[in-house]
């Protein structure tokens, strides 16, 4: 697991141990549960469960009780251990621990005969390893609302923070793929520039593509353009904002975003909280002068048509507006985790 400090455990214990995650394939995915590595010990015996849902508190799993489980739990009382695995990406190993747990009910799962969903009860407090796990996905989750609207200006410095594969992106566009610039990401937008026209794209539905490293990922985010300025200087290029559907925001997203402002001390008044003095005064004191923001030899304006032009003349594209809307590959199918 990622390094993280012990009171930052803590703050996540405090604030989520009583939210239920439900495990989505989204979830699994975002999470690295190995769910083939997934058993509820009792005694000696192992027996394969589904994770259905768990807090920082207590659990509910699907077992098959045709292979005697219920018989052995009344054997021990109800008492019993659950063994969880997450894959982690800096480690080569799987990160395994077991908890130990109280069976406090059980009941057929929808209409199978077989299928049981138990619910269990913590006894003591979880491992560390899934507080981390559980924390930074509801964090990620409760910022996203929280500070939906905090921008992040994407300098050199911040694309390698966010580890974003360079500022250069693809917008699709009723399903045409443009080449872009990012200039600015947020939980719940992205400004970027490209080439068009104002009233032709305000209002359109349009599916941004970003990519990630270490872990490689790609994000194809829905939603659609809602405002539109021309960038001076050049008639042809626009600086655009998209705002992202809320309910197709992948949650892989939400972390990135969540770990960069969650590290790197945001201005709060751009997440729309105005800070009390004493506050303002801690944050201001944590944050390192080398963190600290000085002007840029360009402008983002400047530094965007440089990129344009570079993109146009390492494609050797012809004519300017032809150039940025040359085809790219298209996004994997929604389905495709």
């Amino acid at each position: 697991m990622a390094l993280i400090t012990s009171q930052k455990i803590a703050a996540y214990y405090e604030k989520y141990r009583s939210v239920d995650v439900t495990f989505t394939k989204e979830v699994i995915q975002v999470t690295g549960m190995l769910t083939q590595q997934i058993f509820l010990k009792c005694g000696g015996d192992f027996w394969p469960c589904v994770v259905y849902s768990t807090s920082m508190q207590s659990a509910r799993i699907v077992v098959n009780v045709k292979s005697g489980i219920i018989e052995k739990l009344k054997g021990a009382n109800n008492m019993a251990s659950l063994r969880f695995s997450f894959r982690a990406a800096d480690e080569d190993s799987p990160v395994t621990f077991f908890i130990s747990v109280k069976i406090t009910e059980y009941g057929p799962y929808g209409e199978s005969k077989d299928m049981n969903m138990f619910s269990l009860q913590f006894t003591q407090r979880p491992p560390d390893d899934l507080i981390e796990v559980l924390g930074r996905l509801l964090d990620a989750n409760y910022n996203s609302v929280k500070r939906r609207n905090a921008r992040i200006g994407l300098s050199p410095e911040a694309v390698r923070r966010l580890k974003v594969l360079g500022s250069e992106a693809a917008v699709f566009i009723g399903g045409v793929p443009r080449r872009c610039i990012l200039r600015e990401l947020s939980f719940g937008g992205a400004k970027l520039v490209l080439v068009g026209v104002a009233k032709f794209l305000v209002q359109k539905e349009s599916a941004l593509k970003i990519e990630f490293d270490d872990p490689r990922e790609n994000f194809n985010i829905k939603g659609k353009f809602v405002a539109a300025d021309a960038v001076e200087g050049r008639q042809d290029l626009l600086a655009v904002d998209i705002e992202f559907t809320e309910a197709l925001i992948p949650m892989g997203y939400k972390i990135r975003i969540n770990n960069y402002l969650s590290q790197f001390a945001p201005q709060p008044e751009k997440a729309g909280i105005a800070p009390s003095p004493a506050e303002q005064e801690k944050r201001a004191a944590a944050v390192s002068p080398a963190l600290q923001r000085t002007k840029p030899e360009k402008t983002p304006t400047q530094n965007a048509v440089d990129s344009l032009k570079a993109m146009k003349k390492a494609a050797s594209e012809p004519p300017e507006d032809e150039g940025v809307t040359e085809k790219i590959a298209a996004p994997p199918d929604k389905d495709t985790p």
